[in-house]
C-alpha cells in the first residue's frame, strides 16, 4: 500500500481537506487498499485542534467527512513512513526540504501538490481567516486534483 502525507502550514484547513477528500476518492472509487493517506502541518500553532470549522463545512458540503482528524506537526518519522509527501504551497514544500535534510532515512517524494497532479507549479491558496466561499473554493481546488494524484501515486 502507498502511503501520502499531505501538508500545509497548520494542518487545519488545506491539508485535512487533501486527506479527506483522498480517502474518500479511494473508497468510493474501491482502490482502499492500494493507497492512503494522512496530513500534517510544518508548524506545531494547532496541534491537537481539530480540522478548522470552514474545511469541515466544505468537506462536509461534498458528503465527505473530516471526523477524527487532528492537527499534528510533521515529523522526521515521516520521511521513512511516506511514498510521497505533497506541500500545499511553495512555502512547504521549502520547509519539508529544510526538514528533509535532517531525517537519517527515508527519502520521501516532495513535491507540490498540484505540480504531481499535473496542473503546475502552482500554490492551493490558503483560506484561513477568509470566508465560507474561500473554503469552497479550496475544496473544488483540491477536489479537481485528487483524482490524479491518486492515479499518479497507484498507477
Amino acid at each position: 500500500m502507498k502511503r501520502i502525507l499531505f501538508v500545509c502550514l497548520g494542518n487545519i484547513c488545506r491539508s485535512p481537506l487533501a486527506e479527506g477528500m483522498f480517502n474518500y476518492h479511494m473508497a468510493r472509487s474501491g482502490t482502499e487498499w492500494a493507497a492512503s493517506a494522512d496530513s500534517a502541518g510544518t508548524s506545531d500553532w494547532h496541534v491537537g485542534e481539530p480540522p478548522h470549522p470552514g474545511s469541515v463545512r466544505a468537506a462536509r458540503n461534498l458528503g465527505i467527512s473530516l471526523a477524527g482528524q487532528t492537527s499534528r506537526q510533521v515529523a522526521v518519522s515521516d520521511f521513512a513512513q511516506f511514498d510521497v509527501i505533497l506541500g500545499m504551497d511553495r512555502s512547504n514544500v521549502e520547509n519539508l526540504r529544510r526538514l528533509e535534510a535532517e531525517s537519517p532515512v527515508g527519502r520521501a517524494e516532495i513535491d507540490l501538490f498540484l505540480n504531481y497532479a499535473g496542473q503546475g507549479l502552482k500554490d492551493v491558496p490558503d483560506p484561513w481567516g477568509e470566508g465560507d466561499a474561500a473554503y469552497d473554493a479550496v475544496a473544488q481546488i483540491i477536489g479537481r486534483a485528487v483524482p490524479a494524484i491518486a492515479g499518479r501515486l497507484t498507477g
